[in-house]
Formats: structure tokens, sequence, C-alpha cells
């Protein structure tokens, strides 16, 4: 958040979704809950589409641009596309009895993984908690993406992508804690670590 209205900070709200993404998207590639979860997931997901929709729509209202884009193409791809694709493979055989070719994923993803992998750098200015939830979310999208479109096996690399969705999970809920509790307490409750890259000195005028 640019921090220059009377907007309050709506992005805990927005890593609460992340978070609720990433623990059931966990269970799922880990194998924690089986396939007939799918109808239940897509629910949960599209739930998290109309936060991240909000929270993005809010973020670029007040200027964060790269908080803003994340949020919106979040809430878009990951949240109402994924959720809506639970339901799209559960039941589109069984309507028209036509296989999916779910390929097709892998490229979609394969998209978000390189935009998402050229926006990180970004994170470096972040708060580390956040740039640790993103760095683990650059391991997880791509093993996704290859998985997806066949081009790795997914009983060997599904997993592995769970668990970094896993940790990207906690570092959301962690940071979603310090957000609303540093702001409440107005002092550091919960620390959320030094950025790696410190922001540049402002240049002062003569």
């Amino acid at each position: 958040m640019s921090g220059n209205s009377s907007w309050a900070n709506p992005a805990p709200a927005g890593l609460v979704a992340l978070a609720v993404a990433c623990f059931t998207f966990y269970a799922v590639l880990t194998g924690k809950v089986s396939g007939t979860a799918a109808p239940l997931l897509g629910c949960w997901i599209i739930g998290g589409f109309v936060v991240q929709l909000v929270v993005g729509l809010i973020e670029l209202a007040e200027g964060a641009t790269t908080g803003g884009n994340i949020f919106l193409f979040f809430s878009a791809f990951f949240m109402l596309v994924g959720g809506l694709e639970f339901f799209v493979k559960v039941y589109s055989a069984k309507l028209t009895g036509i296989a999916v070719d779910t390929r097709i994923d892998g490229w979609a993803w394969m998209a978000l993984w390189f935009v998402l992998w050229l926006w990180t750098p970004a994170y470096f200015r972040a708060p580390l908690v956040m740039t640790i939830l993103v760095l683990a979310l650059d391991v997880a999208v791509p093993l996704v993406a290859l998985t997806d479109g066949m081009w790795l096996p997914k009983a060997q690399y599904s997993p592995i992508a769970g668990i970094f969705l896993l940790i990207s999970g906690i570092c959301g809920i962690y940071m979603s804690a310090a957000i609303v509790l540093n702001t409440e307490f107005k002092k550091v409750v919960l620390p959320v670590g030094s950025p790696l890259l410190k922001p540049a000195a402002a240049k002062i005028e003569q």
C-alpha cells in the first residue's frame, strides 16, 4: 500500500485468501485429500477470488503498482479460473462424454511462472517474510506448470510444489497477522524482517 489516503490496508485479507489457496492446494498435491474434494476446493478458491479482486483494486487506487497488480492477476487466474476449472474437470466428462485436454493449463501456468519470476525482484524491497513467500511461489508455480503440461511426472513433482505452496501459505498467514497486530498496537508485535534491498535514500533539493 502507498499509505497516501484514508483507505485502510486491505493486504491482510488478500494474504489470508492466498493462504487458504496454498493450504488447500498443498492438501491436493500431496495426496492428503482425494480428487473427490475438487468441487469443495473450487468453492474455497472462488471465495478467494472475491477477496483478492477487492484488495487488488484498492491497492491500485492507492498507487501500489506491484501489490495491486499481483493481487489482481492472482484473483483472476489463480483464484477464479482455478476454482472454476475444478468444476469443469469434474463435470465436463460426465456431461459431454468428452475428456478435456488439461495440458492447456500447463501453458497458462507457464505464462504466470514467467511473470512471477520477472516481477520477483520488486519484492526484494519488501519485508523479508513477503520475499520468502514470493520465492516459495517461484518454485511452486513452475512445477505446477510443468506437471500440468505433462512435461514432468505429477507423482514425483506435484508433492514438491505442494510443500512450497504450504511455505507460501504459512508466510501469508504470518504476514497478515503482522500487518494487523503491528498496525493496531502501533509497534512491532510480529517482526517481518528487513528488505533484501533497502529503499534508495530520497535526494534533498537545495
